[in-house]
């Protein structure tokens, strides 16, 4: 995206420092990293970084109104709501496409967001590891609002810990040694100190939680939730009914606590209007389709890493969704193929992360993550037979 700094880290690269990066970042934390990482970082010049920045701002104002807090009681589904919500999310994650404008100006496009966590210790370490092997231009930053790896690092340690003992808190997921995230998972660990902890390895006693370690019963007082509802009700009927556990009232703690994770997310596009976010309607509220169907994506409201998204959106497609309310219409943005590289360019999407003290008016901007695709979709389980694809970063121009 800046011409000249591409063709210099293009002429500079070579496949021995990619492998000889690779074999650090993965020998980091051994067995962990399952999931394929591109060849280069994205570089974001300002006047781009301040359009997403802008965007970000006007939905977090959308997110704020009163009004729309009422509306999203109902993004949560029967069943799954869970007590003791005390405030807004720690964490928002604001996913856009880079594409071209009908100026011909590359832009950002709002593909989604959510109200739950990312990469986030994971992101700290890649960078860092990165810039060893192949540098980084002077005047530009993974971080966002003056943040480094240190202030950036202490912050998610705040929000994680919030005053507890690091072996009191715990990061929750199903199955965690099979999640592909896994690697943010053993990040954490080093950067903040909290176990990752198997919803089946829970015990409960009375309105209390605990874990054990070292032949100890541990109390649980926080949880850092990366648990997805919708991963567990893929999960054998036993395992399932270990999730009911969750939606009771326990004496925990949630980061952030599971109802963001439907508060915001695709719901909250059709009640968004910016020229960064594209035109979203709930499918049940759509009273005629449009002729040109080739335009537009039909998503699932309740899935996660594009699983259930109708790409190539029919009238047959539409009529045979059992549950309409559940799903959303949205136009297409046209992705721009704009990160060049030894063969094709490379489309992209860069998610933002955004942190949100307790006690502060609204989140901040902290740092990124970025996916490289020469596919149909944007995703690092979509490209497996090309390069220069897979999990990125950002470096903003400051």
């Amino acid at each position: 995206m800046i011409p000249a700094l591409r063709q210099a880290y293009n002429a500079a690269f070579t496949q021995e420092k990619y492998e000889a990066f690779i074999r650090e970042l993965s020998g980091t934390h051994p067995g962990q990293l399952d999931f394929r990482v591109a060849e280069t970082p994205i570089f974001v010049p300002r006047d781009f970084r301040n359009k997403i920045l802008d965007a970000c701002e006007a939905i977090v104002d959308a997110l704020l109104d009163p009004a729309y807090h009422l509306e999203s009681e109902r993004a949560i589904p029967q069943g799954l709501r869970v007590p003791g919500e005390d405030g807004p999310p720690q964490f928002i994650a604001f996913d856009f496409g880079i594409c071209t404008g009908k100026d011909g100006e590359l832009e950002p496009q709002l593909i989604e967001m959510q109200g739950f966590p990312s990469l986030f210790a994971y992101q700290a370490l890649f960078p860092e590891v990165h810039t060893r092997h192949f540098g980084k231009p002077e005047g530009f930053s993974s971080y966002l609002n003056g943040l480094n790896k240190e202030s950036y690092l202490e912050m998610l340690r705040k929000l994680l810990l919030a005053g507890e003992a690091p072996e009191q808190v715990i990061l929750l997921e199903i199955f965690p040694e099979e999640q592909k995230t896994r690697v943010d998972f053993a990040a954490t660990k080093a950067y903040v100190g909290i176990e990752t902890v198997c919803l089946t390895r829970l015990i409960r006693d009375g309105r209390k939680l605990y874990y054990e370690k070292d032949g100890r019963r541990i109390e649980i007082r926080r949880i850092y939730n990366r648990l997805i509802f919708d991963d567990l009700h893929q999960q054998p009927a036993e395992v399932r009914a270990l999730g009911d556990l969750l939606t009771e009232d326990l004496d925990v703690t949630w980061v952030p606590h599971p109802n963001w994770f439907y508060r915001i997310s695709k719901f909250s596009l059709p009640f968004i209007q910016h020229p960064y976010v594209p035109q979203t309607q709930f499918l049940n509220r759509v009273d005629t389709l449009p002729a040109d169907l080739e335009n537009y994506v039909v998503k699932p409201l309740f899935s996660f890493a594009g699983q259930g998204v109708i790409i190539d959106v029919t009238r047959e497609a539409v009529d045979a969704i059992p549950d309409p309310e559940n799903w959303i219409l949205q136009r297409k943005v046209p992705y721009a193929a704009v990160i060049e590289t030894p063969d094709e360019p490379a489309k992209a999407e860069i998610r933002m992360f955004y942190f949100w003290e307790p006690g502060t008016p609204r989140p901040i901007a902290a740092s990124n993550l970025a996916r490289l695709s020469k596919g149909k979709m944007v995703g690092v389980r979509y490209n497996k037979d090309k390069e220069w694809v897979g999990g990125s970063f950002c470096y903003f121009e400051e």
